[in-house]
């Protein structure tokens, strides 16, 4: 049995209410609901594989819409000891899902304005969301698989909160598809 995981039950309009092979969670918005949610269920359930779905904001110019395999993901909301934005104080820098993709920076706050993204460039992510660090971080306490698929919603610059809820149904129908080609449900 797969978990197929999304934040936002607007991500999952498009996918019947049950799939073959998957069971469903919604987590929540955000690193903490996520890291929860995701830990209940891999302390109660086995799981072959995570599959994620849901939205993210591309912040690399060279990122078109679409759906993105993550390869890992960084924290853009956080800080070394030292101040080192994108370090934090305990966890790794970076986590891996063990795909090809592109890196993804994590944060619990909507990125929609061209300084962050700027900010949040130079760490070396090209898309951000808000749940995938912690989702592959627990995914690898629990030694469980992950694949995390990306939906470009936005640009992640001004006005990118507001666009999120008109594109959302769009890019849960190419989550969607994506699902029936790879996994063939």
């Amino acid at each position: 049995m797969k978990l197929l995981v999304a934040a936002h039950a607007s991500e999952l309009v498009a996918f019947e209410d049950h799939l073959p092979g998957f069971e469903r969670l919604l987590t929540g918005v955000g690193k903490i609901p996520a890291a929860y949610a995701l830990t209940r269920a891999l302390s109660t359930g086995e799981y072959e594989e995570i599959v994620v779905v849901g939205t993210a904001g591309a912040i690399d110019d060279a990122v078109e819409g679409g759906i993105y395999d993550l390869a890992g993901a960084i924290q853009h909301d956080v800080k070394g000891l030292d101040g080192t934005f994108g370090e934090h104080v305990s966890l790794p820098t970076r986590v891996e899902t063990g795909h090809d993709g592109l890196v993804i920076a994590t944060g619990d706050h909507f990125v929609d304005d061209a300084d962050t993204v700027r900010r949040i460039r130079e760490l070396g992510a090209s898309l951000v969301d808000m749940e995938s660090y912690a989702l592959i971080w627990v995914a690898q306490q629990f030694d469980v698989p992950i694949r995390i698929l990306r939906a470009v919603s936005d640009r992640a610059q001004d006005g990118a909160t507001e666009l999120w809820d008109d594109v959302v149904e769009r890019c849960s129908h190419e989550l969607r598809a994506e699902i029936r080609t790879r996994y063939g449900v």
